[in-house]
């Protein structure tokens, strides 16, 4: 199926980027407001979330019961989330219903009211998101391993911090969005069936008067690399790893992809059969490609008994480095087959290519196609992997355990130490 992928600038910088796909009944939206958690300020960490949760307690002529009705009307799947640089915005529905759909969301975007008397009960639902990551223990190690990694700018959780979430006000709310909420470095990406022209020009009177403001600065904190372990008394230890990665635009991303889909990619994947299946280790290990713009890092996840933790990291640091020794035909032949799966069940999808297409902008300030993707996969060779990995054997490893006991990183002979 022929994949064409159209976009438009409007004058005041907001991206309209849309693939059809005509063979569908159905459409989906993509918006990416760049107002993500790490514009924050330090003192009011949670505040892009929170930000998230109120303009959609009311915007436009709508209040937060009608706002919901007016979506459940258009039968729209809708969610939110605010992420590192962005608030996202998505929704699937009938194909004929998306130029209503992406009504209702300018007002969401650009005309927020912030009613007073819903600032609790969108500061409740803030601190269940942060009582969700509390209770997540898997996460929290995570999320720990990604600060130590990029930085406490780069690598916080949007969630924030009771405290400071409990601090948040509606002037503090109301800043944020003045300052970050704006059309340019806005993403719209659509996908489904649709008509360019009728969209194109619908997105245009929707939000082309919307005047530009100024790219906010920040400021980055720099990584604080090393082998941390939080204390928590639980029958179970997790473990997390993180080391050098490349960014999703570097032209070496897929040879990246491709050993980390043999080591973590599935069943027959060097971990899952190593560490879980032969050794009985634990429960659940996986490694993945995680990327910021101009940077990327491969994180990986055990979880597994007290008794067996320490076995476990050694076990996984065994097979990470034992990936810089090369990979095997069967492994990566395994390996494109599983991709191949995957990109002909999102060409299904409306709602998975449009967030993708929203990420591709975002990041390449372009589209990748299928096709294109497919070709890259197509052309990973063992050589071309096995040369990338000689250059980059994963090393310089970010160790953080949540469990009773700190672990020993055996490469080094140095422990874990209480974060």
């Amino acid at each position: 199926m022929e994949q064409q992928i159209l976009h438009h600038t409007y004058d005041n910088g907001l991206t309209l980027v849309a693939q059809p796909m005509p063979w569908l009944e159905s459409a989906a939206f993509s918006i990416a407001v760049p107002g993500g958690c790490r514009f924050d300020p330090q003192q009011q960490l949670g505040v892009a979330n929170f930000v998230c949760e109120m303009v959609q307690r009311g915007c436009g002529a709508y209040n937060s019961r009608e706002y919901i009705e007016a979506l459940e009307s258009l039968g729209v799947d809708y969610s939110s989330s605010a992420s590192l640089y962005n608030t996202n915005f998505s929704g699937a529905m009938q194909a004929a219903q998306l130029n209503d759909a992406l009504a209702v969301y300018a007002d969401v975007i650009r005309r927020p009211t912030f009613p007073e008397d819903q600032l609790e009960d969108g500061r409740m639902v803030c601190f269940q998101d942060i009582a969700a990551l509390r209770d997540d223990l898997a996460q929290r190690a995570l999320q720990k391993v990604r600060m130590n990694f990029y930085g406490s700018t780069d690598g916080r959780s949007c969630e924030g911090l009771l405290e400071t979430v409990e601090s948040i006000t509606l002037d503090n709310i109301r800043q944020f969005y003045a300052t970050h909420y704006r059309p340019n470095g806005l993403i719209i990406a659509c996908a489904g069936k649709l008509d360019w022209a009728s969209l194109k020009s619908h997105v245009g009177r929707l939000f082309d008067d919307w005047e530009p403001k100024p790219e906010p600065a920040i400021e980055l904190v720099p990584a604080a690399h090393g082998i941390d372990h939080i204390a928590h008394d639980s029958e179970q230890t997790h473990i997390a790893i993180a080391f050098p990665g490349v960014a999703y635009s570097h032209e070496d991303y897929y040879l990246n992809r491709g050993a980390i889909g043999v080591l973590s990619g599935g069943m027959s994947s060097r971990l899952f059969t190593e560490v879980r299946e032969k050794r009985g280790l634990c429960y659940t290990v996986f490694a993945s490609c995680n990327t910021l713009k101009d940077k990327g890092a491969v994180l990986c996840y055990a979880g597994t008994t007290n008794e067996r933790a320490q076995e476990t990291l050694d076990v996984i640091i065994e097979e990470l480095q034992k990936l810089a020794g090369g990979i095997h035909e069967d492994e990566l032949r395994r390996l494109k087959v599983q991709i191949r799966s995957g990109m002909v069940m999102q060409q299904e999808s409306c709602r998975g290519r449009a967030g993708s297409i929203a990420g591709d902008w975002f990041h390449l300030g372009r589209v990748r196609t299928l096709d294109e993707v497919n070709e890259k996969i197509n052309g990973l060779t063992i050589e071309s992997i096995n040369e990338y990995l000689a250059d980059n054997p994963p090393c310089d490893f970010d160790i953080v355990t949540l469990g009773p006991q700190p672990l020993e990183f055996k490469a080094n002979g140095i422990s874990a130490t209480p974060a």
